[in-house]
């Protein structure tokens, strides 16, 4: 089983217009709503695929009820810890050509006492020894900025490991304070991280490295149309495929990350799926989340420690 932790859940509404009009008034021809939040999409993800998975999140209000009422609907096992203020609701734009406009509200405030029950809550399933732990997502107001270095912790007194996608000081807080099985930043997260430009493959598995040598084990750096990186501190792989017309990039790297931990193979086989993965959600509507029969994995190269000159843009 695969514990997901989304500290700051959503509801996630998605409007499909032909083109987004700013400034004037947009009639959309399709609407979804969806349990949202990046742990939560992980979640969706492997329960589509047949992988065990419990998803642990705050909720609050109305909006907290209809988000824990989705997740039952589609099958996803939740544990849902209450807390007083509601729980927020994201708008996703997508125009016909697939760009993607996204409008995410705050979240609730959570109190001291909310954050340490989300955290007890965690620590309650960690002791029933997952096979992972996964957070993902931005930190909810009220929560500290050492948040995931806490879960870390959790997740290392168990002997769990646990797999981070969040960015900004979080993640800077978290990698710096080691004890991560795997980080997931896109490419523009990792050079924020490492504070330079990343231009070059090189670029990438050198700052990649930077974080593993504070103590992760490996890097899955999502470089959006043009594959994955995927790195450790000796070898270092890329995956990618033909060029894609996508209907809607959200969830692309929660798929990408649900693909990677999905099954067992060595590191160029989960890096193949993973991307796989990610290029069937970016060929579906909304936030919908890709089915078997939607995965195609030969349509994906591996390249094992791909030339390091090679610019981001040319893969």
């Amino acid at each position: 089983m695969i514990l997901t932790l989304t500290p700051n859940p959503s509801l996630d509404r998605a409007l499909e217009v032909d083109r987004l009009e700013v400034g004037g008034v947009n009639r959309a021809e399709a609407a979804w709503v969806h349990p949202g939040g990046k742990g939560i999409n992980v979640s969706r993800v492997l329960v589509a695929h047949g992988v065990p998975t419990l998803a642990v999140l705050p909720v609050g209000g109305a909006d907290g009820a209809r988000l824990t009422e989705l997740l039952g609907e589609q099958g996803v096992p939740a544990l849902p810890v209450p807390v007083a203020e509601d729980t927020r609701t994201n708008l996703t734009l997508v125009e016909r050509g697939g760009t993607t406009t996204k409008v995410n509200a705050p979240g609730p405030a959570l109190t001291e006492d909310e954050v340490e029950a989300l955290l007890a809550a965690v620590e309650q399933q960690l002791a029933l020894q997952p096979a992972a732990l996964v957070s993902a997502g931005s930190l909810p107001l009220g929560a500290p900025e050492c948040f995931f270095v806490r879960v870390a912790g959790l997740a290392a007194r168990h002997a769990v490991p646990f797999a981070l996608d969040t960015s900004g000081l979080p993640l800077t807080r978290a990698v710096r304070s080691g004890g991560l099985a795997l980080v997931k930043p896109n490419d523009e997260e990792l050079a924020e991280l490492v504070g330079r430009e990343l231009v070059t493959v090189g670029d990438v598995v050198e700052a990649a490295r930077e974080v593993v040598a504070a103590g992760t084990r490996a890097v899955l750096v999502s470089l959006g149309a043009h594959g994955a990186l995927l790195v450790s501190a000796q070898r270092s792989w890329w995956a990618g495929g033909p060029c894609l017309v996508p209907q809607s990039t959200v969830g692309a790297g929660d798929s990408t990350l649900a693909g990677f931990l999905a099954g067992d193979g060595d590191a160029g086989e989960r890096l193949r799926r993973a991307v796989a993965f990610g290029r069937a959600a970016v060929l579906l509507p909304g936030t919908e989340v890709p089915l078997p029969d939607q995965i195609q994995l030969d349509d994906v190269r591996v390249v094992e420690d791909p030339d390091p000159r090679t610019a981001l843009k040319e893969l």
